[in-house]
This record gives structure tokens, C-alpha cells and sequence, in this order.
């Protein structure tokens, strides 16, 4: 198992390979489709994202309202393909990884290889369980998405694998 903060993805992810353990310990920002879809305008409209996407790691989640005393409700991953039209020009953008849940196109594969990004994969159906390494969440931007809204989280010892490392190699066949 290795341990791993985001900060020091940049410099490591080539030391990641397919299949690897890791628990992720930092700042992530959560975002699902209907945000990236939002990132884009304001993109295009030449403004600025609600967060600095150099060194951002991307979590596609939606998260479950929080219960009384907890900091997030369930919170686990979405499928990965819905933000593959998006993700090769958040790559472009400074995002230095992305974690979520099943296969990517050829496209993003080629924006991670260019950029050095490994793909982690959270557990499907194991959101209870992620939703214990989060301790602390933040709503930073489209409040009115209400679970799809953009989130500034932070995570200790998250459990993920990497789903694809920074060479290309999958463990998504």
C-alpha cells in the first residue's frame, strides 16, 4: 500500500504503476458532469474556474447530504466516461489526476500520457466507505446543483487503485 498526497502526485506519478494500492491523503475537488459542463462555459466566456486546476486532483462523485454530526453522506464514484469529453482539456488545464470508476476513451488516454496523469479507481457501491476518509467538505461553486455541485474536499487514507498510471499502462482491459 502506499501512501500518497496529492501535493506529490506531479513528481511521483511515474512511480505509480497499474494495479498499485494507494491510500490518498489532501485536498481534492469533486465534480461530476453537469459541473464540468459549467467549468466550460465559464471557460469559453474567458473567466476563471471556481478553483485552480494546476495540481488539482478531480474526484467524479455526487455526494449524498450529510447526516447529523458527519461531514459528508455517501460518497461514492460516478462513472468516469461521462467526463471524457471534458477531461483531456482539464489535463490541458493543470489537473494532475482523476479518480472515479471505470474505463476512459482513447482520447483521454492520450491528453494522460501527455500530461504524465495517472487514473485512479475508487470502489463502485463502497460510498459509505469513502465518505469516512473525507474530513472536511466545502461547497465552492453551483450550490443550486444541489449533489453535483463542485466540492472542496479533503481526504485521509482514501483507498484507490491506479486504474491507469502515467505511462499508459491499464488494469481496465
Amino acid at each position: 500500500m502506499i501512501k500518497l498526497n496529492v501535493a506529490d502526485i506531479p513528481a511521483k506519478a511515474k512511480e505509480l504503476k497499474a494495479g498499485d494500492a494507494v491510500l490518498l491523503s489532501g485536498e481534492i475537488i469533486c465534480a461530476r458532469d453537469a459541473a464540468h459542463k459549467r467549468f466550460f462555459e465559464l471557460l469559453d466566456a474567458g473567466k476563471e474556474l471556481p478553483f485552480d486546476p494546476n495540481g488539482a486532483v478531480i474526484y467524479y462523485a455526487g455526494p449524498t447530504p450529510a447526516r447529523p454530526g458527519a461531514v459528508i453522506g455517501s460518497c461514492g464514484p460516478t462513472t468516469s466516461a461521462r467526463m471524457d469529453a471534458f477531461t483531456p482539456r482539464m489535463l490541458d488545464l493543470g489537473v494532475c489526476a482523476t479518480v472515479g470508476k471505470g474505463k476512459r476513451s482513447d482520447e483521454v488516454l492520450e491528453a494522460m500520457l501527455r500530461h504524465g496523469a495517472p487514473y485512479f479507481c475508487a470502489v463502485g457501491g463502497a460510498g459509505a466507505l469513502a465518505s469516512k476518509c473525507i474530513i472536511k467538505s466545502e461547497v465552492i461553486a453551483f450550490e443550486e446543483l444541489g449533489c453535483e455541485a463542485v466540492r472542496r474536499m479533503t481526504f485521509k487514507d482514501f483507498p484507490l487503485i491506479v486504474g491507469i498510471d502515467a505511462m499508459g499502462n491499464s488494469v481496465l482491459k
